[in-house]
C-alpha cells in the first residue's frame, strides 16, 4: 500500500500573510512529498507496506530509523495541514472548549502554556496538544518528525492538535523569529477539525467500553 502526498484543502496563498504561499509551496510540496517517496521506499517488500501509518507509528521501535523519521514525517504533515484554514482562529467552542477550560482553567492559559513550549523547545521538532493514556488533555513536544502515537514517546497520546517548529515550517517569511510565527499560526488554527479529532476519539472510547 503506497502512501501519497494529501491534496491542501485550501489554495496555498490562503494563508497569506501569516502564513505566506512561498513556504507552503516548498513546505507541502517539497518536503511532505519527501517524507512521502521516502517512506514508500524504506517500507516496500517489507509487512509495514500493508498497515496504516497509525499501526506503523504505534509499532515504530520495530522498525529503523529511516522508517521512523519519513512515517513520523508523513503523519505529522498530514494533520498539520487538516489543522489549518483560511476562517481559523480564535478559541474552540463545544466539548473540546470545555475539556481545555478544565484541563488548563482557561483557553488563554491553555494558548499561554503552549506557545512557551513551542518557543522554548530546543531545535526542530513539534509542539503538540494530546488526550493522554489518562484520558486528559496535555501539551507536549516531541524532537525531529517523532510524534506522541509512536512507542517509543516520552509522552504518549492521541493528538489534536500540532504545530511545527522546524525551521522550514517559517524561516522564508519569519526568519529566525519562531514567537513571530507561532502568534501567527494562532489565526490560522481549524478548531472545527480539532474538535472533530477530539470526538472522535471519544466515541471509540465509548465502544471501546460498550465491547467490554
Amino acid at each position: 500500500m503506497a502512501f501519497t502526498l494529501p491534496a491542501l484543502p485550501y489554495l496555498k496563498e490562503s494563508l497569506e500573510p501569516f502564513i505566506d504561499v512561498m513556504t507552503m509551496e516548498i513546505h507541502h510540496g517539497k518536503h511532505h512529498n519527501t517524507y512521502v517517496i521516502n517512506l514508500n521506499k524504506a517500507i516496500k517488500n517489507t509487512d509495514a507496506d500493508k498497515l496504516s501509518i497509525e499501526d506503523i507509528l504505534k509499532n515504530i521501535s520495530k522498525y529503523p530509523v529511516v522508517v521512523r523519521n519519513n512515517a513520523g514525517g508523513h503523519y505529522n504533515h498530514s494533520m498539520f495541514w487538516s489543522l489549518l484554514s483560511p476562517n481559523g482562529g480564535g478559541a474552540p467552542n463545544g466539548k473540546l472548549g470545555n475539556e481545555i477550560h478544565s484541563a488548563f482553567n482557561s483557553f488563554e492559559e491553555f494558548k499561554k502554556k503552549f506557545t512557551e513550549s513551542a518557543s522554548g523547545s530546543f531545535g526542530s521538532g513539534w509542539v503538540w496538544l494530546i488526550k493522554n493514556e489518562s484520558g486528559k488533555l496535555e501539551i507536549c513536544s516531541t524532537p525531529n518528525q517523532d510524534n506522541p502515537l509512536m512507542d517509543i514517546a516520552e509522552k504518549k497520546g492521541t493528538p489534536l492538535l500540532g504545530l511545527d517548529i522546524w525551521e522550514h515550517a517559517y524561516y522564508l517569511k519569519y526568519q529566525n523569529r519562531r514567537p513571530e510565527y507561532i502568534e501567527a499560526w494562532w489565526n490560522t488554527v481549524n478548531w472545527d477539525e480539532a474538535s472533530n479529532r477530539f470526538s472522535q476519539i471519544q466515541q471509540t472510547e465509548q465502544k471501546n467500553v460498550q465491547i467490554k
